[in-house]
């Protein structure tokens, strides 16, 4: 089983101007440990369930260009980006340019989107949620043909696109892989099914996440799919894997026989560099050992 890091809290003791520095180490501590991920959120505000809507959040695509940089081999994605948030012509043009600038390093990680506040307080557009899956598949569609042969115009309900071009290409592979996240079982699994590489799990509790491997498995018998073509990943969890590493690899066993092939877990503040060390050392190696189940 895999591991990765999620950098979601950006408040830090010593103010602002530690974010920078703290990103950057915490970035070099996940790559030179050998995780399969490093990703942040993609919001306007901080989640407001989670602290406070005032606190320190970064625009994510730019935060991961800032990684890139300061990192040469851990793949890099937002988990997630609400479809709302950007053009799909320019969200497709955004991640072309992360996975060019480091060496082919980017995925796509996209939602239907789900906070309202931040909606409201930028201005930005908040649909109904039928329309945001529709604007989700749209998206979809026009990111693959941008990285695909077709430079033609793309005409949907939502968006129209004159011309698809893209140059560059996204390095090494026919496109950036497509990380969808939610678990919705009507909506979201369909489209997971139909077009995702990975699907980022959000709940943790094994019998909640056995029925939704079930009902993806049901869509992508619809789709003519492969549900093995598709990988599984774990968001959080409910215990800390640097404070109780062996009551985490537990819970990753639990996972694994399920079939989860990753877990991405939240960084801890306020000592970012730190918590990757300590499960780089007390975790990684025997999470290596897991082998998950075939779906």
């Amino acid at each position: 089983m895999d591991l990765g890091i999620h950098y979601w809290n950006f408040t830090h003791p010593d103010g602002d101007a530690a974010i920078a520095p703290h990103l950057a180490d915490t970035a070099k501590a996940a790559d030179d440990a050998g995780l399969a991920l490093f990703s942040v959120m993609d919001h306007f505000f901080q989640i407001d369930q989670m602290l406070d809507a005032e606190d320190p959040m970064l625009e994510a695509y730019t935060a991961l260009g800032f990684v890139a940089a300061h990192t040469t081999r851990i793949p890099l994605s937002t988990v997630v980006t609400g479809v709302t948030y950007r053009h799909p012509g320019l969200l497709a043009k955004t991640v072309t340019t992360l996975d060019v600038l480091s060496g082919g390093r980017a995925w796509l990680g996209l939602g239907a989107a789900w906070y309202e506040r931040e909606h409201l307080g930028l201005g930005v557009t908040f649909p109904s949620l039928s329309e945001r899956f529709e604007r989700l598949e749209e998206t979809l569609r026009i990111c693959l043909q941008m990285w695909g042969d077709d430079d033609g115009a793309f005409e949907g309900t939502h968006y129209r696109l004159a011309e698809t071009l893209n140059r560059p290409r996204p390095l090494g592979r026919s496109h950036p892989p497509i990380l969808i996240g939610g678990t919705g079982e009507r909506k979201t699994l369909r489209l997971v099914a139909k077009y995702a590489d990975v699907w980022n799990v959000n709940v943790t509790e094994p019998d909640e996440i056995r029925h939704k491997i079930d009902v993806l498995r049901a869509h992508c018998d619809r789709e003519g799919r492969d549900i093995r073509d598709i990988r599984v990943t774990a968001q959080g969890g409910p215990l800390d894997p640097a404070a109780d590493p062996d009551g985490f690899l537990r819970h990753a066993e639990e996972l694994a026989t399920l079939g989860v092939q990753h877990i991405q877990v939240r960084v801890q503040q306020p000592d970012p560099v730190g918590f990757v060390g300590r499960v780089a050392d007390d975790v990684l190696p025997r999470l290596r050992d897991i082998q998950p189940v075939g779906l």
